[in-house]
C-alpha cells in the first residue's frame, strides 16, 4: 500500500537529512566490501558490517539520530546487491548518487507507528516525528514494513500489511477461463472459446510524444550541468526539466491506470487466464547495425508504450490473489500464433498476415484472437493432438493435481531476504559468537571507518 506524505517544511528537512544519511552508509558500506577483498582478500559479509555499526556509530556520531534498525535495513540492502551481483541477476554494485538513492527502509515495526484504517491517516516516524499521508488501502491488515521513497519531488510511504486469506479470497471463485494474445494495435485479444473482445492500445506515449518532444528542445537550450567543465545547471534549465519529468510522470501514471482497471475487469469473471510468456527485454532490444533500425525502434516503442510486462505481472497477482490459475504458455514449444486452434496444424505466418486461414481445416480468424484460442485450449488439454496436443495434455494433467499453483515454463533464484537473517543467526551458538564477534569488529570496523571518511571527503 503507497499513501502520499505531506511532511512540514521542518520535518521535509529531516527527511532529507536521513536520506542523505542513509546514501552515505551505502556507499561506505559498498566501498568496504571492494577495499576489504582487494586489499586484503578479506570477503565481507552483511554480519561482520552490522557488527561493526556500534563502532561506526561512535565515530560518526550523526548516525546516532537514525533507526539503528533502518541502518541494517540498508546493509542488508547492499548485501542483497551484491548477492544479485554474484549469482548474475544483476550488475556490478555502483556508488550512488542522492539523486538515484529513492528511500529507505524500516523492518520492524519499532521504528514507526501508522495511525490509519487503511484510508489517509498518519504515520509517526522514530526520531523524525508525525507525517500525514492520503491514500486509500483495498485492504488492510497489521502493518509490518515501512519503506520511505522520495519520487519526483514527493515523499511516499509504502507500507505492507499482512492481510487474512479470507478477507483475499471470495466465498465463490469465478468461473470464467479466457486466454489472452497481447499485441501492439490490440493491446488485449481475450477469448473464452465462444466470445471474443479486443481491446484497443491507449497510445499514451503517442499521444504526448509531441509535447514531450516540444519540452525536451527547449530543455536543451538552457545552460545544462557539466561536471568535467564544473558547471551548474541554471536556474531555467532545472524548470525545462521539472516540465519535462512532469509530463513523462503523467504518461507512466495514465497507463499503470489503464492497466489495474484493465486487469480488474479481467479477473472479475474469470479464475482461470492463460497467455503467452514473453521476454519483454528481448523484444525491445535495439537492432543489429544495418538492420531496420528506425523500424525496430518503432515496434520497441509500441511494445513499451502498451506495457506487455506491467499487464502480464497485474493481471498474474490479482488471479493469484483471488486463488485462480495464471498460465503462461512456453511460447517456443506451443507457438500459438502459427497454430491452428481447430485442428492443432502448425503453420508459419509473418507478421504482416493478420488473419488466420488454416489450410487444413479451412478456419478462419483473426490472428491475434486465434493465438488467445490456442492458449486457452493448451491450458486447458484441449488442443488437438495434431501439432503440440501431447505437452497440452500432459500440462493439464499437472494442472488437475495442483489448481491453484501457477505455472512458469522458469524459476527465478533467489537472492535472499530479512527473514533469513535471524534463522542465520539462531544457529550460531553463543561460544563461536562471542569467539568470532571480537574479530568481526577488529577487522571490519576500520574498513567501514576508512570507507566512511573516503566518502565524506
Amino acid at each position: 500500500m503507497t499513501f502520499r506524505l505531506y511532511p512540514n517544511k521542518q520535518i521535509e528537512q529531516s527527511l532529507r537529512y536521513h536520506r542523505k544519511l542513509q546514501k552515505d552508509l551505502y556507499n561506505a558500506a559498498v566501498n568496504n566490501r571492494f577495499t576489504q577483498y582487494q586489499k586484503f582478500n578479506h570477503k565481507v559479509d552483511y554480519f561482520e558490517q552490522q557488527n561493526c555499526l556500534p563502532a561506526f556509530k561512535e565515530v560518526w556520531t550523526e548516525y546516532k539520530q537514525i533507526n539503528s534498525q533502518a541502518l541494517q535495513a540498508t546493509l542488508k540492502r547492499v548485501d542483497f546487491a551484491f548477492e544479485r551481483w554474484f549469482k548474475g541477476l544483476g550488475k556490478r554494485p555502483r556508488f550512488k548518487s542522492i539523486r538515484h538513492y529513492s528511500g529507505w527502509t524500516y523492518p520492524a515495526k519499532s521504528g514507526y507507528s501508522v495511525e490509519s484504517n487503511g484510508e489517509n491517516g498518519y504515520l509517526n516516524l522514530s526520531k523524525i516525528g508525525q507525517i500525514q499521508m492520503r491514500g486509500k488501502a483495498k485492504y488492510w491488515g497489521t502493518p509490518t514494513t515501512c519503506t520511505i521513497v522520495y519520487r519526483n519531488g514527493k515523499w511516499y510511504a509504502s507500507i505492507t500489511v499482512d492481510v487474512l486469506d479470507q478477507v483475499l479470497k471470495p466465498e465463490v471463485l469465478p468461473v470464467g477461463a479466457i486466454g489472452i494474445d497481447l499485441g501492439c494495435k490490440a493491446a488485449l485479444s481475450i477469448t473464452d472459446g465462444e466470445n471474443h473482445q479486443q481491446i484497443d492500445a491507449p497510445k499514451f506515449l503517442r499521444n504526448a510524444e509531441q509535447k514531450i518532444k516540444k519540452a525536451s528542445k527547449e530543455k536543451r537550450r538552457k545552460r545544462a550541468p557539466n561536471r568535467n567543465k564544473k558547471i551548474k545547471a541554471s536556474r531555467r534549465y532545472k524548470k525545462a526539466q521539472l516540465k519535462v519529468t512532469k509530463l513523462v510522470r503523467q504518461v507512466g501514471n495514465q497507463r499503470q491506470n489503464w492497466v489495474h482497471q484493465v486487469a480488474a475487469e479481467i479477473v472479475s469473471g474469470n479464475s482461470l487466464v492463460a497467455t503467452e510468456k514473453l521476454e519483454v527485454k528481448n523484444m525491445t532490444s535495439k537492432a543489429k547495425k544495418g538492420k531496420r533500425k528506425k523500424q525496430k525502434a518503432g515496434l520497441n516503442k509500441s511494445i513499451l508504450d502498451v506495457g506487455f510486462g506491467m499487464l502480464r505481472s497485474t493481471i498474474k497477482y490479482k488471479v493469484e490473489q483471488i486463488g485462480g490459475v495464471f498460465v503462461e504458455v512456453p511460447t517456443k514449444k506451443v507457438k500459438p500464433s502459427q497454430t491452428c486452434p481447430k485442428c492443432g496444424h502448425q503453420h508459419k505466418k509473418t507478421l504482416d498476415i493478420r488473419v488466420h486461414e488454416c489450410g487444413v481445416c479451412g478456419y478462419v480468424q483473426d490472428r491475434d484472437i486465434a493465438a488467445a484460442e490456442v492458449m486457452l485450449y493448451w491450458s486447458k488439454g484441449t488442443l488437438p493432438e495434431s501439432g503440440t496436443g501431447f505437452a497440452s495434455r500432459r500440462f493439464a494433467n499437472a494442472v488437475a493435481e495442483s489448481p491453484s499453483s501457477t505455472t512458469s515454463t522458469s524459476k527465478r533464484k533467489q537472492a535472499g531476504e530479512m527473514r533469513q537473517l535471524g534463522a542465520k543467526k539462531r544457529q550460531k551458538s553463543q561460544s563461536n559468537f562471542a569467539e568470532n564477534g571480537l574479530e568481526v569488529s577488529t577487522t571490519s570496523s576500520s574498513g567501514v571507518r576508512a570507507a566512511s571518511r573516503s566518502e565524506a571527503s
